[in-house]
Order: structure tokens, then sequence, then C-alpha cells
């Protein structure tokens, strides 16, 4: 794909995304505690969010294969950054979860679009479109870099720590639903697509890259609509007062 096809494509990938963003204000993502069996056949949890996010894995590896770039010093740091948070992904946290819930087929396989096109759409940037003096060693020294890799661990550990505060809710045999109150649990009830938002904004900031920013975007537009599902739906179970001054996935503003 050449330059001005990119560029379209992720112009395609952002209207995309508003549409998504919209369209999940009056829909629920049918999963996690938002389960909805129209969206298709359930099937377990640890087997879907693997086959959900292990394709945007191998699709980076495949490009970064590829490319004349691979042993290049930043294509190869940047490259180990966003692997490290889908290793994690596909492959630790599955197996961290407990209990028996489900996912929709219908829900993974929409998963498994939007990752290879971000696999792609992130891949062909970094390898292969980006100008071929833009990430030399010099870069590692840029505000860039330096501030978005802050940001991209500290959203990474973010999203880490609140994946873990949300497994370890219930005893062993306990199917009821708690209200999450440590780590940024206490700012807000989304505290773990908080993290990934800041993860995807650190990642585009140190790649300073459209790609990035689109990625970026789409996690917002993903994450925000469904952190307002999740936010009604413990006002329901568990009312205004347990609430408190909880906002939905920005701490103080939303």
């Amino acid at each position: 794909m050449d330059l001005e096809a990119f560029h379209l494509f992720l112009w395609v990938m952002s209207g995309i995304a508003l549409v998504v963003f919209i369209a999940l204000y009056f829909v629920e993502a049918g999963y996690g505690m938002l389960f909805n069996s129209r969206w298709g056949k359930a099937i377990p949890n640890k087997i879907a969010w693997m086959v959900m996010e292990a394709p945007v894995f191998i699709v980076m590896t495949v490009l970064w294969y590829l490319s004349d770039r691979r042993t290049e010093t930043v294509p190869c740091i940047i490259f180990l950054f966003f692997q490290l948070h889908y290793f994690q992904r596909s492959f630790i946290f599955p197996f961290l979860m407990k209990g028996k819930s489900k996912m929709p087929v219908g829900i993974m396989l929409m998963g498994v679009v939007f990752n290879i096109l971000n696999g792609y759409m992130q891949g062909e940037w970094i390898f292969y479109l980006s100008p071929k003096d833009l990430y030399s060693i010099q870069w590692l020294t840029t505000p860039q870099f330096i501030i978005g890799t802050i940001v991209f661990f500290t959203g990474m550990f973010i999203n880490i720590h609140s994946d873990h505060i949300v497994r370890n809710l219930r005893k062993p045999g306990d199917t009821n639903h708690y209200l999450p109150q440590k780590g940024m649990f206490r700012f807000v009830t989304s505290a773990n697509y908080f993290g990934e938002i800041v993860e995807w904004v650190g990642f585009a900031i140190l790649t300073w890259s459209a790609s990035g920013w689109v990625f970026a975007w789409w996690t917002f537009a993903n994450l925000v609509p469904r952190s307002n599902a999740i936010y009604k739906r413990y006002q329901t179970m568990f009312g205004s007062t347990a609430m408190g001054n909880k906002k939905r996935i920005i701490p103080y503003i939303y």
C-alpha cells in the first residue's frame, strides 16, 4: 500500500470509529457484565479472548519479520512495546480469568476483524511507510518518545492492576457482582478501560504517528460508551449513594 492509499485507509478507519462511538450509546456490546445472547452462540471467555486478541500479535510479528527494518533499534523497541501489551492480552490475561463466563461469537469475530486491521495499520506504518530517517536512534531522546513511553507504561500498569482488582472481587464459588473500590476504581467505575485509553494515547505520542492516533481514537470510541453502560448498570445494582462521586472512565471529568 502506498502512502496516499494508507492515509485513505486511516480516514476510513476513523470514520468507522465515529459510527461505533455513536452506536454504542444505543446498543450495548454484549460481553462481560453486559452479556447478551443476541450477539450469537456463547463460548468460554478464555478461548474467546485468546482467539480475539492473538491475531494482532501475529499480524505485527509477520509484518516485522518481512520488513527490511526488522533489525533497526527504534522500530524494534516500538514493536516490543506493542507486542508486550498483546502478549499479555492474548496469552496471559485469558488464563488469569476466574469463573465460567462466556462471550458471544459475534463479539469475538468483530474483535478479530478489528485486531487484524489494527495490526496492519500499526505495522505498515512502523516498518514500511514511515520515513526511513524518522525512527533513527535519535528518536529515543525526543520528548515524544520519552513522554509517550512514560504515559504508555503508566496506562499499562493501571490496566493490568485494575483487571487484577476485578478478578479478586469474588471468592471461589461466588457469582455475585461487587462494586470495585480500590486503585483507580476510587475515581471511576471503568478503571481498566481508563488505563487502556491512557496506554494507547502514550503509544500514539511515542510513535508520533497518525496510525497511532487512529488506534487511540478507536480505543476511546469503543470504551467510553461501554463505560457509560457499565456505570448505569452499577447505578441500578448498587444505587447512587454507593457510587458516590465516581465518574465513568475519566477521573473528575466523565
